[in-house]
């Protein structure tokens, strides 16, 4: 290896490095993913392909089984730590985000709210009186890590109002798409238990008032919340949420108390320098201990979920419900979810988002933040149409029927893929017009 090899080979690992850690990324390996699942279900590894998800996977105790199916442990178990990280994330913004205060909130929660309307009526009056108009809420979710995946790959044709924006206004989807499971896709409510988990989140709520910060009991509770919430009825994500809503913000050490002890720390390491003397491994590692008490548990909650949400459990969900196989036995023609669902995400996503907000402005209910103008705000609408994810999610609860399921999955992917195309074209073609406004 020459002198020149190194430094480049150093210089591409940095540059691969990067490109992970980017916001883009978590979308594009989502995307991955589902093409991936795609292609399996289709070649002739289908059989294992589908097989392996409906594996039976947990403990057996004589003849008790504890346990589910691998692709129950997926969709039930690994996703409720994503809708922890959501949920964690939503308590953030509304404290001290761009949720916190009504002025702030206004404009993308009720772009948010349009933005599931819209799409859910579509459906809904394409399905009006049939069995398949229970999936009205496949539609209206949007798909946080694909859109932000989308717009971060635009760079600098967009403004970086917009981005903030657009994710401000998928934290308030979210939300909303939770609401919607909870109330909506319900079956079988069991007193008992729900008694039980309201006694759960109470001890929860105890201890946050009683100021614990150690995060050790939290998620103990958290398990038995989920547990408690599985068998009443609920779907049991709500739990992660309600769980999140319960995770201490403020952090172990005072702001006051660190920044004096980083004051005296500085003073140590400036008189070492003038005697040409460096600080030792056991100070640099106070410094590092000392920080991780500033740090408050959300915040540490949810930078240690973040990555084994974007590059495992989201992928993995993919990768798990995405894999259709697109032969002449499935019935399209199955009420009209196909359509719903696609004229959903495609026409309904950006009209309710700009129709609503347009009249809110103009009735002086809610104000368009700075630096973007109404076209960038139908773009927007265009990439929440990328409902993917969420999407897929709530369709495993509205059908229990196969083929219904499959309909519906095949009509997420390409109403989110036409969405996410036409919004491309479009705020590219936006800069291009107004290139000033970045």
């Amino acid at each position: 290896m020459n002198k020149f090899e190194k430094p480049l080979q150093t210089s591409l690992i940095n540059v691969f490095l990067s490109f992970i850690k980017s916001e883009s990324f978590g979308g594009i390996f989502l995307f991955i993913s589902a093409v991936l699942a795609m292609v399996i279900a289709n070649s002739t590894l289908n059989s294992y392909y589908f097989d392996f998800w409906h594996t039976e996977f947990g403990f057996q105790f004589g003849e008790h089984f504890v346990g589910f199916s691998i692709h129950h442990w997926i969709n039930d178990v690994l996703m409720a730590l994503f809708f922890l990280m959501v949920g964690l994330e939503i308590k953030r913004e509304i404290l001290f985000g761009e949720l916190a205060g009504f002025k702030k909130a206004a404009f993308p929660a009720i772009a948010a709210l349009g933005g599931m309307i819209a799409p859910g009526l579509i459906y809904y009056l394409l399905n009006a009186g049939s069995e398949s108009s229970h999936g009205f809420g496949i539609p209206m979710a949007t798909d946080i890590a694909f859109a932000l995946g989308v717009i971060m790959l635009l760079g600098k044709r967009v403004p970086i109002a917009l981005k903030v924006f657009l994710v401000t206004l998928a934290v308030a989807d979210d939300l909303g798409a939770i609401i919607i499971i909870a109330v909506f896709y319900t079956t079988g409510l069991k007193l008992l238990w729900l008694l039980c988990a309201i006694g759960v989140v109470m001890i929860l709520i105890l201890l946050n008032k009683m100021n614990i910060k150690n995060l050790i009991p939290y998620m103990v509770l958290g398990v038995l919340l989920w547990f408690t919430i599985h068998n009443s009825g609920i779907h049991a994500t709500i739990a992660a949420v309600i769980l999140a809503f319960c995770i201490p913000i403020s952090p172990k050490k005072q702001s006051k108390d660190f920044s004096n002890l980083i004051k005296t720390l500085g003073e140590s390491f400036q008189s070492k320098t003038t005697k040409e003397q460096y600080p030792t491994e056991e100070e640099i590692h106070t410094i590092k201990k000392k920080l991780k008490t500033i740090q408050s548990p959300l915040g540490k909650l949810e930078h240690t979920l973040q990555p084994w949400c974007a590059y495992f459990i989201m992928p993995l969900f993919a990768f798990a419900n995405a894999g259709v196989n697109i032969g002449g036995d499935i019935n399209f023609n199955i009420d009209h979810i196909l359509l719903g669902v696609v004229l959903g995400l495609v026409i309904g996503k950006p009209l309710g988002i700009f129709i609503i907000t347009f009249l809110c402005e103009k009735i002086g209910i809610a104000t368009r933040p700075k630096g973007i103008n109404w076209g960038h705000i139908l773009g927007a609408g265009m990439l929440a149409g990328i409902g993917f994810t969420m999407s897929m999610f709530v369709s495993n609860l509205a059908f229990s029927h196969p083929e219904s399921m499959e309909v519906s999955k095949i009509a997420i992917l390409g109403g989110s893929l036409i969405s996410g195309m036409i919004g491309v074209v479009y705020l590219i073609f936006l800069s291009k017009i107004n290139p000033k406004e970045k």
